[in-house]
């Protein structure tokens, strides 16, 4: 439970943090002149995705009353946040780790966008169904009504008159 109600502050954190990495790291750890033209591209990238996924997550109404996000959200944002870490190294495997670290910030918007929309459509249902309970316990305290009538097929004939 401890991870899961750290997450969400840790999310914002992130978007300034894993930015700040890559730039250390690139730093720390050698890159090339086409290397800084790169950072000048990923960190806003980073910056600004990181910090989406985050509002994404925290606009859901059981993260903002739980204080806690989903073990889903974990494990897909903690293995996107763990790629953009492992990117940071600039090793031999710096380039595959983007490449993982791109698709899996695919996968975290998908899924935080997925995981709103469900979140909110339970909350819907919910609503729904509380309203249809007050409706059915309001009508039940006035006169009973008669189900409708079904008389079938109808046919209208009109008349045509002559304008005069």
């Amino acid at each position: 439970m401890f991870a899961r109600r750290l997450f969400p502050r840790w999310q914002f954190v992130a978007a300034v943090v894993l930015p700040a990495w890559l730039t250390i790291g690139w730093a720390v750890f050698g890159g090339g002149g086409w290397g800084t033209l790169g950072l000048v591209i990923t960190l806003p990238a980073t910056f600004l995705s990181v910090l989406v996924v985050a509002l994404l997550v925290n606009a859901r109404p059981t993260v903002r009353e739980q204080r806690a996000v989903a073990w889903g959200d974990v494990g897909v944002i903690g293995a996107w946040h763990l790629a953009i870490i492992a990117t940071g190294f600039y090793g031999a495997t710096a380039a595959a780790f983007g490449v993982l670290s791109i698709a899996l910030a695919v996968v975290a918007f998908w899924w935080a966008i997925w995981q709103l929309v469900r979140d909110g459509s339970r909350r819907m249902q919910a609503s729904m169904a509380e309203f249809e309970r007050l409706a059915a316990q309001q009508q039940g305290a006035q006169a009973p009504r008669t189900p409708p009538f079904d008389a079938g097929e109808v046919i209208v004939v009109r008349e045509a008159r002559d304008p005069e």
